[in-house]
C-alpha cells in the first residue's frame, strides 16, 4: 500500500491544494458523530470546510453494536463502498478528512480508506486548524459514483480479540489510546466493565498533539520508540475509533501502520471469557 498522500496533512498544504483548483484536489470529508452529545450534521451546516462533504461515524463508518464486535464495528466492503460512492469518492480519489475534535473521528475514515489503498489523510488539528474560509447553509450537490467496486478489508491490518491475546502472550506490544482513567479502571462513562487488556500499555492517543497541534514526525518517533521492535503491533480503544488516530501517528512517525483492534475495549470486556486489568501497567 502507497497511497499518494501522508498520514497528515497541514491546513497550509491542503488550502494550496483547493486554491490551485487543479482536477486532482482532495474530495474533503467532514466526520460527525452522535457521541459527543450535540447535531453532528447541524453542526456541519453551521460551519465546515469548502465543498465538504458530510459522513456519520455512527452510520456511515461502522456497523451496529454487538456484544463482542464492540460498539463500532467496521461495516462489510460493499456498505464502505457505497457510501464511499454516495460521496462522490472513486477508487483513485485522494480524500481529506476532518472533524472538529483534533482528528478523534476523522481518522477512523482517514485509517480505513489508508488500509484499503485509497489515498487519504487527516487534516492535522481539523477544523480548530484551518485558516482558510468555510462555508455555512446549504451544500451543493455533487455527482455520486454508481457501481464503486468494493475493496475487501485486508486481513493484515486488522486484529481481533485472538489476535491480541496470542500477540500479548508472545511478548507484542499492544496500546490502549484510552485516557488513563479509562485505562487504569478507574472510571468507565461508556462500557460496562472498567479496566484494561492485561498487557497492554497505556498511550492516549492526545499526546499525539500539544496545545492542539500535531507533534512532528521526530516526535511522534520518539514517543513510539518502542514499536521499533514490534512492526505487527497492536493498538485499541474504547470502540476502534481514537485507536486509528495512534495508528496514524505512528506511520506519521515512519514506522508500519500497526494493527487495530477494531472491536477494541468495548468487545473484549462484553465477553466474560476475557481477563480484565486495572491500574497502571509499568513499561
Amino acid at each position: 500500500m502507497d497511497p499518494a498522500l501522508p498520514p497528515l496533512i497541514s491546513s497550509r498544504l491542503l488550502a494550496d491544494q483547493l486554491n490551485t483548483g487543479a482536477a486532482d484536489a482532495p474530495v474533503i470529508v467532514h466526520v460527525g458523530t452522535t457521541m459527543v452529545g450535540t447535531d453532528p450534521h447541524a453542526s456541519y451546516l453551521d460551519r465546515r470546510l469548502p465543498s465538504a462533504r458530510f459522513a456519520l461515524l455512527d452510520d456511515d463508518l461502522a456497523d451496529p453494536p454487538a456484544p463482542g464486535v464492540g460498539r463500532h464495528p467496521l461495516p462489510s466492503a460493499a456498505a464502505f463502498s457505497a457510501v464511499l460512492g454516495r460521496l462522490g469518492i472513486a477508487l483513485e480519489t485522494p480524500v481529506v478528512a476532518y472533524d472538529d475534535r483534533n482528528g478523534a473521528f476523522a481518522a477512523r475514515l482517514t485509517w480505513m480508506l489508508r488500509i484499503i489503498g485509497q489515498p487519504a489523510a487527516l487534516l492535522a488539528g481539523g477544523l480548530n486548524t484551518w485558516s482558510g474560509l468555510f462555508e455555512s447553509g446549504l451544500v451543493e450537490p455533487h455527482e455520486p459514483v454508481h457501481d464503486r467496486l468494493a475493496v475487501p478489508w485486508p486481513a493484515e491490518a486488522i486484529a481481533d480479540a485472538d489476535d491480541v491475546a496470542i500477540h500479548i502472550k508472545q511478548g507484542g506490544v499492544v496500546i490502549d489510546s484510552r485516557e488513563p482513567l479509562r485505562y487504569a479502571g478507574k472510571v468507565e462513562p461508556i462500557d460496562a466493565v472498567a479496566g484494561h487488556i492485561p498487557g497492554a500499555i497505556n498511550m492516549p492517543f492526545t499526546d499525539n498533539l500539544a496545545d492542539g497541534q500535531w507533534l512532528d514526525a521526530p516526535q511522534l518517533a520518539e514517543r513510539f520508540a518502542r514499536l521499533d521492535m514490534d512492526p505487527r503491533a497492536i493498538v485499541y480503544c474504547g470502540s476502534g475509533v481514537t485507536a486509528c488516530h495512534n495508528a496514524l501517528a505512528v506511520e506519521s512517525a515512519g514506522r508500519p501502520l500497526p494493527r487495530v483492534f477494531v472491536g477494541s475495549w468495548s468487545g473484549w470486556s462484553s465477553d466474560p471469557r476475557r481477563p480484565v486489568a486495572i491500574g497502571v501497567t509499568s513499561g
